[in-house]
């Protein structure tokens, strides 16, 4: 018998099992399950199966994110409808509007741990990956079973190997190691499965940068993707986390569905196109091409570190489009306006807007008018994702995004670099 990959052993430890193998069915108890501006819909589904308490409070999560501070009535009473439903479940685990995006409050709370297992009604639920947990995304009618029973039946998924060797070129981000990926095997390439990455590369990767790459194996169609942690994270959670924990790694004889190989030299700054994040083309086959408007931020790249960088890319300038700012979380904010990054960010005609999703899902703050293009620091570019279906999405890292603003179209920020 080969050993067993890291999702075998973290599903089963999540089944209370010995051992499971990649395709059987298990009845798995997360740690920890998440919702946010969603978490209104989900009660109303909650309540047609005759469940009237949430079974395990502790080890739920609300967060309101999406559209903050609420920019209608309707949106007001959908978050009404949810801190009475925080009061009334005792739910402890509850993040306000301003305390940012679900994927960074959760990390930043140390509420899901190295080997643990986190279940989100957020399709980027991937993002815990960068912890060494395991993160899936689930559907409203599935959270609201696990609210009522507190387990989930799921498939064992086959995994994939990903080694990735070597050091990223200079101006090279996670952001572009992920669009790499994306843009080799298409979007759908990873379905259904888990992604286990290995090679020296990840552990030269800052925090922030590890995080980039399993939020967007979402778009890659993974079930999950998992960063082996290490001391790094090992000391950024010794004085955030509230229990124990034992991290999980695959086993070295482990038997994967796929083995792919990436050497990190062999990776440029890339863009993705629109309108899917697997057109990705290399930065200068799309320079030149008009924008917009740029927008920096998301749960894929809005901590400290994104804004870092395009501070630098700014700095002593002024933008040339609407350049939009919204910080994946309040710590971020608070970190980058202590810092001065947020104040360069100003000076160069940057608008900041509340931690939180912003126009990433197309609802609020910065959706582009009809034929207005953006160049994102976000995952999804499909058509309307940012609420307008005629106002194409590139995708890129944040320094390209910054260059871009500078420029009215897509540049390399090298040349503001130097």
């Amino acid at each position: 018998m080969t050993g067993y990959t890291f999702v075998e052993k973290v599903l089963a430890r999540a089944a209370g099992l010995d051992s499971v193998r990649a395709g059987d069915v298990v009845d798995v108890r997360p740690d920890m399950v998440f919702s946010h501006d969603n978490t209104a819909a989900i009660r109303r589904i909650f309540e047609t199966t005759g469940a009237t308490r949430i079974v395990r409070p502790e080890r739920v999560v609300f967060t309101l994110d999406h559209a903050v501070p609420a920019p209608t009535t309707r949106h007001a009473q959908n978050h009404a409808e949810i801190r009475e439903w925080v009061g009334l479940q005792g739910v402890p685990n509850f993040f306000e509007v301003g305390r940012g995006i679900c994927h960074q409050v959760i990390s930043e709370e140390a509420l899901i741990l190295p080997g643990e297992t986190i279940f989100g009604s957020d399709s980027h639920s991937t993002h815990f990956g960068w912890l060494g947990a395991f993160g899936m995304g689930v559907g409203r009618t599935e959270m609201a079973a696990l609210w009522a029973t507190g387990e989930l039946w799921i498939r064992v998924p086959e995994a994939v190997r990903i080694s990735v060797s070597g050091a990223l070129r200079c101006g090279v981000t996670a952001k572009d190691l992920a669009l790499h990926i994306i843009g080799r095997w298409g979007a759908d390439g990873a379905a259904y499965r888990s992604l286990e990455f290995a090679g020296d590369t990840i552990s030269t990767l800052s925090l922030d940068e590890r995080a980039v790459i399993p939020n967007m194996m979402a778009e890659f169609g993974a079930m999950n993707a998992y960063l082996p942690p290490d001391d790094a994270i090992f000391a950024y959670l010794k004085d955030k986390r509230s229990r124990d924990y034992m991290p999980i790694y695959p086993d070295t004889d482990a038997a994967y569905s796929a083995s792919w190989e990436i050497q990190a030299e062999e990776i440029y700054p890339s863009v993705a196109l629109p309108h899917s994040p697997d057109q990705v083309v290399s930065l200068p086959e799309a320079a030149g091409k008009p924008i917009q408007q740029a927008f920096l931020g998301t749960c894929t790249n809005g901590r400290y570190s994104d804004l870092e960088a395009a501070a630098r890319v700014v700095a002593g300038r002024r933008v040339k489009i609407r350049l939009i700012v919204i910080p994946a979380s309040s710590q971020v904010l608070q970190q980058a306006i202590q810092s001065g990054v947020l104040a360069t960010l100003i000076e160069a005609g940057a608008t900041i807007g509340t931690p939180g999703c912003g126009p990433c899902m197309g609802n609020h703050m910065g959706i582009p008018a009809p034929d207005e293009a953006t160049i994102s620091t976000g995952n999804r570019n499909f058509r309307g994702r940012m609420g307008t279906p005629d106002a194409p999405v590139y995708l890129a890292n944040p320094y390209v995004v910054a260059a871009s603003a500078l420029t009215g179209c897509i540049s390399d920020p090298q040349e503001f670099l130097s």
